[in-house]
């Protein structure tokens, strides 16, 4: 028996691989790869099951645990859902700035950002000439009020002077994360999510393993001066830039925010 076989199929069977390709490439990046294998199989299992063998009570079984597994899907992968939608709103709205607001706007917004960007650039040099290490994340679309909580709560304009006090050896949050958001030092003495990625060179020590950990969490800005070398580094998608000079940091900040 024969069937039709059109250009709406050839559409179709494009976007589900494309969906499978970047849902697969996302659970990688998330390090959840092997748990969205192990959906994958047993989706595969159950049409094998239910589509191609007709097993009545063996498929009945299948289709009542596919529909509780919907839910524990959305509780296994709540942090990965929750960033995506997180990025769909932040790409909405960064559209919608750019349609109705870029003219009256953009000059305005890049004195803004320069104001914020010179005190972390200007106090990240100073602390890499003293090898003081320091850990600053910048918060972009994503909110992160979780980090944020896991510290102390500072609420204060940026300084250089408060960014270097923070992070000096004998303060008790210099150990910690600084959260920046909105343009504020928002807290300080934040705990991050450390990156378990085999890929991290062995040189690179636990503040680098944390700025890649929230990189790949959410979509901010992490930048570590490293304790030992003195050098700048920032973490940005799940991609470090090494031994970044003054130029490169003010560059990579006022593209990426």
């Amino acid at each position: 028996m024969f069937f039709s076989f059109g250009i709406k199929d050839v559409v179709d069977i494009v976007l589900v691989a494309l969906m499978l390709y970047y849902t697969y490439r996302f659970m990688r990046e998330s390090r959840t790869i092997n748990i969205f294998a192990g959906v994958l199989s047993f989706v595969v299992l159950w049409l094998l099951v239910s589509q191609v063998f007709e097993m009545r009570l063996l498929g009945a079984i299948f289709d009542k645990l596919v529909g509780v597994g919907t839910i524990a899907i959305i509780v296994l992968f709540q942090d990965e859902i929750r960033k995506f939608l997180y990025s769909i709103g932040g790409h909405n709205r960064f559209s919608a700035f750019l349609k109705w607001f870029v003219k009256d706007g953009k000059s305005e917004g890049k004195h803004v950002d320069r104001e914020a960007i010179m005190p972390i650039v200007m106090a990240c040099m100073s602390m890499a000439r003293q090898k003081c290490g320091a850990l600053i994340v910048v918060e972009r679309a994503m909110p992160l009020d979780d980090i944020v909580e896991t510290g102390d709560l500072v609420d204060a304009r940026i300084n250089q002077r408060l960014i270097e006090n923070i992070f000096f050896k004998n303060s008790p949050l210099h150990d910690g994360a600084m959260i920046i958001s909105k343009m504020r030092v928002k807290a300080a003495g934040c705990i991050l999510p450390v990156s378990h990625d085999l890929n991290i060179p062995r040189e690179l020590g636990l503040r680098h393993r944390a700025a890649m950990g929230i990189s790949q969490h959410s979509d901010a800005v992490a930048i570590v001066v490293s304790e030992e070398t003195g050098r700048i580094s920032a973490a940005i998608r799940g991609q470090f830039r090494l031994r970044l000079s003054a130029e490169n940091l003010e560059a990579i900040l006022t593209d990426e925010l």
